[in-house]
């Protein structure tokens, strides 16, 4: 690959990479000063692994709820396409902050009852989720907390 592409990570390249790992995909400098800063919250094993949908489907909808409960500053969590991680963006949030938040968020789902807007009136597909998918996938990411910044082996 010679030519540089317009998203970010397609410029990644995904047989070199060790998940699991969360990296900073993207830094943007908005008019009014403020910085949004993506994450890349990487799962499983490129073109390896993956997520199956109703896991990645129960946490999107866990972390993207249960995040807010320790910061304002997520603007948006949601699941890749290749079902192998996540994006996050947040209103300036650094790297051990994110962290640290993550941690507390993956905890959380641990303790968690039910998968929340699981249902046919918040969601789009209210029956396909898995918590007890997203707790074990979760719990696995959280063992790994020491590797989290090794993107490489």
């Amino acid at each position: 690959m010679s030519e540089r592409m317009n998203v970010e990570s397609f410029n990644l390249d995904h047989t070199k990479v060790v998940a699991p790992f969360v990296r900073v995909a993207d830094r943007k400098q908005l008019p009014g000063g403020d910085e949004l800063v993506k994450y890349d919250v990487r799962f499983c094993q490129p073109n390896q692994e993956h997520l199956e949908m109703d896991t990645v489907h129960s946490i999107e909808h866990l972390t993207a709820e249960l995040m807010r409960n320790h910061t304002d500053k997520l603007i948006d969590f949601s699941p890749m396409g290749c079902q192998t991680g996540f994006y996050a963006l947040t209103l300036g949030v650094e790297p051990s902050e994110f962290t640290r938040l993550l941690e507390l968020t993956f905890k959380d789902i641990q303790h968690a009852q039910e998968v929340p807007a699981a249902n046919e009136r918040q969601c789009g597909w209210g029956a396909n989720h898995s918590l007890e998918g997203a707790q074990q996938a979760t719990a696995r990411f959280l063992a790994a907390h020491d590797s989290w910044d090794q993107i490489y082996a």
